[in-house]
């Protein structure tokens, strides 16, 4: 029997990097990706079944290029997990219009072109799993995130409208939105996080999500996401004077 692939996305750190390392304890065939190529080659000298393919997301023709290695070295590959992101909480208190460009591009637009680049695979295969990370950061809008919210809530109307593409196809998308995860990218916030989980925690959760279970969302911890999630419906003058206090922002 053929081992399964899984193809992950932002892999050399964080929940990209812990999730690979738990597929390739199952016995899955695990091809990661991320620009950083020396990261990529230590996360596989350390695990078997785990190969580097670098990537930069932003370029579209490039991801054709690494996915078509991909399916040559692995012949299929079952799950894809599209986990690319950037953040500068720095940049993100004022409206930085190259700054924002620049989060779209990497975390909306990068993960459309390696979508894109796996569509036809999918759809002639009619099986399988296309994942796309979000953020509980994209529910509803919180401040001092200009861009890095605003590209998540996109991520989440995407894969809403292409999980109405992909079930003609017998495709699932699935929608990932982790809470506060301790990661490299995490680690630059100033404030206090609440429920910070490890990226191991993240990969159990996301596995079992994938694996054992069919729900479109994966979100986890739950005390925190559905919290927020009932936070998203009701009235914006109740949401803002909440959100407000519990942020501590105020008006200069």
């Amino acid at each position: 029997m053929n081992k399964k692939t899984i193809w992950i996305t932002g892999g050399s750190t964080g929940i990209g990097k812990a999730l690979a390392i738990k597929f390739s304890s199952k016995g899955w065939n695990v091809a990661v990706s991320a620009r950083r190529v020396e990261l990529l080659n230590e996360l596989c000298d350390q695990n078997e079944n785990i190969a580097a393919f670098p990537l930069d997301v932003t370029n579209k023709e490039i991801c054709f290029e690494v996915f078509n290695k991909i399916k040559s070295k692995f012949n299929d590959i079952d799950i894809c997990f599209f986990s690319t992101g950037t953040w500068d909480p720095k940049k993100e208190k004022d409206i930085d219009v190259e700054q924002m460009k620049e989060v779209f591009k990497v975390n909306f637009f990068g993960t459309v072109n390696t979508i894109k680049a796996v569509e036809q695979h999918f759809k002639e295969r009619k099986n399988g799993i296309i994942t796309i990370v979000s953020s509980i950061a994209g529910y509803r809008g919180l401040p001092n995130s200009t861009g890095y919210g605003p590209s998540k809530s996109a991520l989440n109307n995407l894969a809403e409208s292409l999980y109405f593409d992909f079930k003609r196809y017998n495709v699932r998308v699935c929608l990932v939105s982790p809470g506060f995860i301790k990661t490299p990218m995490t680690d630059k916030n100033d404030f206090k996080m609440p429920f910070l989980k490890t990226p191991e925690y993240a990969a159990d959760q996301i596995y079992d999500g994938l694996v054992n279970k069919k729900s479109f969302e994966i979100h986890f911890p739950k005390a925190l996401t559905i919290t927020l999630k009932i936070l998203s419906f009701i009235p914006s003058k109740i949401y803002f004077n909440l959100v407000g206090r519990l942020t501590k922002y105020q008006k200069k």
